[in-house]
């Protein structure tokens, strides 16, 4: 027999379980549509009579439906995010060896310039001399904040 109790705690997780599927859907990355998922789907089996708190044949039933859920939430979720195979920042160091060109003049002991590399924008110096607009450059090093180009002739 299903009492009020079990109705009203199922309408609580099929609640929390809209919440959070709206939280990820706002946020994604999070991976909040599982526990999202399995709160409805076992809130729905509560609301149907299934008594997955008492006895082994509830259990057993939350426990699959839990599982399998779960498994196609997550199979789900990675054919709509399949992730990236290349690294969505790039950090200083991994930009030495590139090549990109100077936005803002570059000069040897000024950090005013500015270089375009794997399209971000960069403060750097030139290893020596001074480097126009427009000019294609490599990237040498990196020190502090910023990276030391030089021209590519």
């Amino acid at each position: 027999m299903v009492e009020l109790a079990d109705l009203s705690f199922g309408w609580i997780l099929i609640v929390l379980g809209a919440l959070f599927l709206v939280i990820e859907t706002s946020s994604p990355g999070f991976f909040i549509a599982v526990p999202g998922t399995v709160m409805i789907i076992l809130g729905v089996l509560l609301l149907l009579g299934v008594d997955i708190f008492s006895g082994p044949a509830g259990l057993v039933v939350g426990v699959v439906a839990t599982v399998a859920v779960s498994m196609i939430t997550i199979w789900l979720y990675r054919r709509i995010n399949p992730g990236e195979t290349t690294p969505t920042t790039i950090s200083r160091d991994s930009l030495i060896g590139m090549e990109g060109r100077v936005v803002r003049k570059v000069i040897q002991d000024s950090l005013s310039g500015k270089v375009l590399i794997a399209g971000q924008e960069w403060s750097a110096r030139s290893a020596s001399g001074e480097i126009p607009p427009g000019a294609r450059v490599r990237v040498k090093a990196s020190e502090g904040v910023h990276i030391v180009v030089e021209e590519v002739k």
